[in-house]
């Protein structure tokens, strides 16, 4: 496969994170260049999950490249072309709020943006626990736009958490090569587990 510039973002969902890591190894395995982003809030917030350090540290190792994690560093994503394709795992429903609305105010959304200035593809691995209420509006929104892919996700926990939605972070390479196809991969919408 020709190398594919992946730019791969991280939100603050960082109960996802032990599923998210292994998935961003995949995808450096598979494309090769993988530059890793993370909104300033993930860059800076300890977490039960663990240290933001220790996170920024393994992205760094699994991708050999410095973490972006600001807006001037997000900023020339777009005028020098610098990705092909940009997912954002975990997509927590702040930043799909943020998206839907055209707010460039983190390094994530920066990415995005400038993606999007290119015509070049955003895939977006939803973890939220309001998916199926205030955030359903912002991934249907999202759903509409033009360049905007969804990694498969489903209901996490239907009985204890009735509105929360989670990308099958496993199927993160499969809805990267269909978007650089202008394809959404299906079903979006995945049965229980």
């Amino acid at each position: 496969m020709e190398q594919v510039r992946v730019g791969f973002a991280f939100c603050g969902s960082f109960c996802t994170y032990g599923e998210v890591l292994p998935a961003l190894e995949r995808a450096r395995a598979r494309y090769g260049a993988v530059t890793p982003i993370v909104s300033e809030k993930s860059a800076e917030t300890d977490s039960r999950f663990g240290p933001a350090h220790e996170f920024l540290r393994e992205m760094e190792r699994i991708c050999d490249r410095r973490v972006i994690d600001s807006i001037p560093k997000a900023e020339p994503i777009g005028p020098q072309k610098l990705l092909d394709v940009l997912v954002i795992a975990p997509c927590t429903g702040s930043t799909l709020a943020r998206l839907a609305n055209g707010f460039s105010d983190t390094a994530v959304t920066m990415a995005a943006k400038a993606m999007w200035r290119n015509g070049r593809p955003v895939v977006i691995a939803v973890s939220t626990n309001d998916g199926l209420a205030a955030s359903a509006k912002n991934i249907g929104v999202l759903m509409d736009k033009k360049h905007v892919f969804f990694v498969p996700y489903r209901q996490d926990d239907p009985v204890g958490k009735p509105t929360s939605l989670v990308a099958d972070f496993t199927r993160i390479n499969d809805a990267v090569d269909a978007a650089l196809k202008g394809e959404q991969v299906q079903p979006v919408l995945l049965g229980p587990r």
